[in-house]
C-alpha cells in the first residue's frame, strides 16, 4: 500500500474490507484513495490475512530488535501459517519509519548474527593463515570498532558456515510444511539450470533453495566434500584442488551443479570408471515434502537414497551433498586415436572402457569417415620437449575443433599433455560444438578472429542463458541417449540419415543397478550381476524450423531409442506419453518412495520432464513476447541481452582454474583479497606473493 495513504484511512478501508464490502467504486469515492490502491489493499488482506500480523512483527521486533527480514519472514510462516516475503516486510516497517538504525541503537555493541554470516558466507573461501578474527568483547562503545585480533582456524569457519546452512534449511523446510498443510503442489526453484526445456508454468508455489551455493568443508584427510546443491563445478574443483584432491566425476559444463549433478544425470569421460555422478556421493540432506530433514546414504534411508538420484526433485529437496574426492595430478596425458569408420571407432571406445588404467575416455564422431577415441590418464610428469596445452584462454582453440586438427590427416596417434582443470573443462569454450550454431545463426563468419572477439559470449554459461532467454532451443536438438554397445551403430546411422547432426559425442557408461531412474538396460554380463556398460550418443544440433515437424521428429527419435533398447537423458525436451513412460521405469517402486517420503505433494518425473506440446502453442500465441522472439533475429539479440545483463562472463574472465598464461611462462601469481564484513566498514586487504 502506499505510504500515503493516512494510517487512520488505512485502518478504516481495511475494516470495510474485513466486513465484506466489495465494492472499489464506493470505497474509492467515499475515500481519497485510488482503485489500484483499494486493489492493492485486496491482494494483501487475501494474501497475508488481517492487519493485527504487524503489531505481531512490531512485538517480535521488541524481543529481538537484531532480527533479519528473513527471520521475520520465518517467524510470520511458523506463528500464523503465511508467507510473507522480505520486500513486503521491508516496505512495511519504512512505512512506520521503524530503521534499521533504531533497532541497532537497541543492540547495543554486539551484532553476531551479522558476524556469523560474514563468516560463513565469505571467509571459507581463503586459507587459515590469510585470516585474523575480530574480538568483539574489546569493542569500543564509541566507536564500535575492534582492537584485538586473534586467527581464526578451519574448525571456527566450518561452525560458522555449517549454523548458517542450518538456518537456510530450517526457512525451507518451514516453507514445505506451509505447503504440506495446506496440501498445496510446489516447485522447487533453484537459481540456475541446464535444462533445454522452457518452463511453462510462471505463477505458481515455489520453495527457492538458490542460497544454498556454499563450499561448507573439504576434508584433505578423509578424502570429502561437504557443499550445498548449488555449488557449481567449477567453484568445486578450484576448492578441492587446493588440498590437491578433485571429484572423481567432474561434468564438463563449469556450471552445473553437484545437486543438478546428483538429482539429475551426470555422466563424463570418468564415468566409465566410476558410474553416473550420483556413484561418488556418500550421502545427502533432503528435505522430505512434508517438511522432515532427514539424512540419506547407503546405510541410513537407503531406498531413498538410492531413488532420489535421477528423480530431479520429486522425491524431496536435496540441500547438502558430501562427495568423493580422489587423488588429483598436474596432467592429463591424452591420447587421440583416430579412425576412418565408425564400428572402428565403437570397438574401439568398447575395448578402452575395459582397460581401468586408464582415467578418461571418450570420443567424437566427426563424419562417417572420421572418428577419434580419447583417452586420459593422470600424471605429474610432463616430457621436457612438450608443451602443456590450454583450452580457456580466448586465444586458445576450442577443443574439439583442435581435436579434429590434429587427427584429420593421419591415422596415428597423438599424445598432448593438458592440465587436469583445463582437460575437465576443455568443452565449456563453445560448449562442445554447439556455440558454433549462434555464428550459423547470427549469418557470422566462423573463423579464429571472430571466435576470439566474441569469446565472452561463447563459454557454456553464456550459451544456456541465451539458449533459454531467446526460446531458440524450442527449435534446437539437444539430447543424450545411452544405448548398448550391440545397437549404437545402427542407431547413429539412423541419426545420420534423419538429423544429418555433426559431429557426435561417444561416452562409455558404467551402468546404475536397477531399479533406478538413470538410463539402462537390464543385460548383463557374463556373471549373472554386473550390468553391461551402455555408450551415450550426444546429438546436438538445430531441429526442423517448423513446431509441428520439430515435435514430431523428436517423437520419432523417441521411438527409434525405444526400438534400439537405449533410453534418452532426461534433462530435455521429452514428448513421452505417461503411459510410455513408465514403461521405460519401474513405477511401482517410484511411487512406494513417494508415498513412504511424502512426496506426493511434488509433481512426479513425468510432470517435471514432459514437455506439452499444446501448452506452448497456446503460451505463444497469448505472449506476443514469445511470439515475436520466432522471428530472426528478435530472438537471438534478446538472449544476448539477457546473457549480458546476468553478468555470467565475470565467471569465466574470474575464475581461478584457468591456466594464466603467466604461469605457462613459469610465472605464478597468487592474488588474494581479503574482506572483513563489520557492522561499521568493509576493511579490505590485497596481497601479491610472486613465486
Amino acid at each position: 500500500m502506499p505510504p500515503t495513504t493516512p494510517a487512520p484511512i488505512r485502518a478504516i478501508i481495511q475494516h470495510e474490507i474485513e466486513l465484506g464490502y466489495t465494492n472499489n467504486a464506493i470505497l474509492a469515492g467515499g475515500y481519497p484513495v485510488s482503485l489500484r490502491t483499494l486493489e492493492r489493499m485486496r491482494y494483501s488482506h487475501r494474501r497475508y490475512g488481517l492487519v493485527f500480523i504487524w503489531n505481531e512483527i512490531l512485538a517480535y521486533l521488541e524481543q529481538r530488535p537484531t532480527a533479519y527480514l528473513d527471520e521475520m519472514a520465518y517467524f510470520l510462516l511458523d506463528e500464523f501459517d503465511v508467507i510473507v516475503d522480505e520486500a513486503t516486510i521491508s516496505r512495511s516497517l519504512r512505512r512506520i519509519n521503524y530503521s534499521r538504525k533504531k533497532t541497532q541503537r537497541i543492540a547495543a555493541q554486539r551484532n553476531t548474527d551479522l558476524r556469523n554470516r560474514g563468516l560463513a558466507n565469505r571467509l571459507p573461501h581463503w586459507r587459515t593463515d590469510q585470516l585474523v578474527f575480530l574480538d568483539e568483547s574489546a569493542a569500543c562503545e564509541r566507536t564500535g570498532m575492534w582492537r584485538q585480533w586473534c586467527q581464526v582456524d578451519n574448525s571456527c569457519l566450518f561452525e560458522f558456515a555449517l549454523k548458517n546452512h542450518k538456518n537456510a534449511v530450517q526457512r525451507i523446510a518451514a516453507s514445505v510444511r506451509h505447503y504440506f498443510k495446506r496440501r498445496e503442489p510446489f516447485r522447487i526453484y533453484h537459481g540456475s539450470t541446464n535444462s533445454t526445456r522452457q518452463a511453462m508454468q510462471r505463477h505458481q508455489n515455489m520453495v527457492d533453495i538458490s542460497p544454498l551455493s556454499r563450499i561448507l568443508k573439504v576434508d584433505p584427510n578423509a578424502r570429502t566434500a561437504l557443499v550445498e546443491p548449488n555449488v557449481p563445478m567449477d567453484r568445486l574443483v578450484e576448492s578441492t584442488l587446493k588440498c590437491n584432491l578433485i571429484p572423481p566425476v567432474v561434468m564438463e559444463f563449469p556450471g552445473i551443479t553437484a545437486g543438478g549433478g546428483f538429482a539429475g544425470t551426470g555422466g563424463e569421460s570418468s564415468s566409465f570408471k566410476y558410474g553416473f555422478f550420483n556413484e561418488t556421493v556418500n550421502s545427502v540432506e533432503i528435505v522430505l515434502g512434508n517438511g522432515e530433514v532427514i539424512t540419506a546414504s547407503k546405510k541410513e534411508n537407503s531406498d531413498l537414497f538410492h531413488g532420489v538420484s535421477g528423480a530431479v526433485g520429486s522425491l524431496g529437496i536435496t540441500t547438502l551433498l558430501e562427495i568423493q574426492l580422489m587423488q588429483a595430478k598436474k596432467y592429463v596425458k591424452a591420447t587421440y586415436h583416430p579412425f576412418r569408420s565408425i564400428p572402428e571407432v565403437i570397438e574401439k571406445l568398447r575395448a578402452e572402457a575395459q582397460n581401468s588404467e586408464l582415467d578418461y575416455v571418450d570420443g567424437i564422431l566427426f563424419s562417417k569417415g572420421h572418428g577419434v577415441v580419447i583417452t586420459g590418464h593422470l600424471t605429474n610428469d610432463i616430457p621436457d620437449c612438450s608443451l602443456a596445452q590450454s583450452f580457456s584462454d580466448a586465444n586458445d582453440p576450442w577443443y574439439y575443433l583442435h581435436v579434429k586438427e590434429k587427427t584429420l590427416r593421419s591415422l596415428k596417434p597423438g599424445v598432448e599433455y593438458i592440465p587436469l582443470s583445463e582437460y575437465l573443462f576443455r568443452y565449456d569454450r563453445g560448449g562442445f560444438w554447439v556455440g558454433a550454431s549462434a555464428f550459423e545463426y547470427f549469418k557470422v563468419p566462423f573463423n579464429q578472429v571472430t571466435r576470439w572477439l566474441l569469446d565472452d559470449f561463447l563459454h557454456t554459461r553464456m550459451l544456456y542463458r541465451a539458449l533459454y532467454a531467446s526460446e531458440q532451443s524450442r527449435n534446437y536438438i539437444v539430447q543424450d541417449l545411452a544405448l548398448p554397445f550391440s545397437t549404437v551403430e545402427k542407431f547413429i546411422d539412423y541419426t545420420i540419415d534423419s538429423f544429418g547432426i555433426w559431429p557426435l559425442w561417444l561416452c562409455p557408461l558404467r551402468q546404475t543397478r536397477l531399479p533406478t531412474l538413470h538410463p539402462h538396460f537390464p543385460e548383463a554380463e557374463v556373471d549373472g550381476q554386473t550390468l553391461k556398460p551402455m555408450l551415450n550418443v550426444g546429438l546436438w544440433g538445430f531441429g526442423p524450423a517448423q513446431r509441428d515437424i520439430f515435435v514430431a521428429k523428436n517423437r520419432e527419435l523417441e521411438r527409434k531409442i525405444r526400438d534400439f533398447r537405449g533410453m534418452k537423458w532426461l534433462y530435455a525436451h521429452t514428448y513421452y506419453k505417461e503411459d510410455e513412460f513408465w514403461d521405460m521405469f519401474d513405477r511401482q517402486w517410484y511411487n512406494g518412495l513417494r508415498r513412504k517420503y511424502n512426496a506426493e505433494s511434488l509433481p512426479s518425473i513425468w510432470h517435471k520432464v514432459k514437455v506439452d506440446p499444446d501448452a506452448q502453442r497456446q503460451a505463444v500465441n497469448e505472449s506476443w513476447s514469445s511470439w515475436a522472439l520466432q522471428f530472426w533475429p528478435l530472438g537471438g539479440m534478446w538472449g544476448i541481452r539477457k546473457a549480458i545483463e546476468s553478468g555470467e562472463y565475470h565467471i569465466a574472465r574470474n575464475s581461478t582454474w584457468r591456466t594464466r598464461k603467466s604461469q605457462s611462462k613459469g610465472r605464478c601469481a597468487d592474488d588474494v583479497t581479503l574482506e572483513f564484513f563489520l557492522p561499521q566498514a568493509v576493511f579490505a586487504y590485497k596481497r601479491r606473493n610472486l613465486k
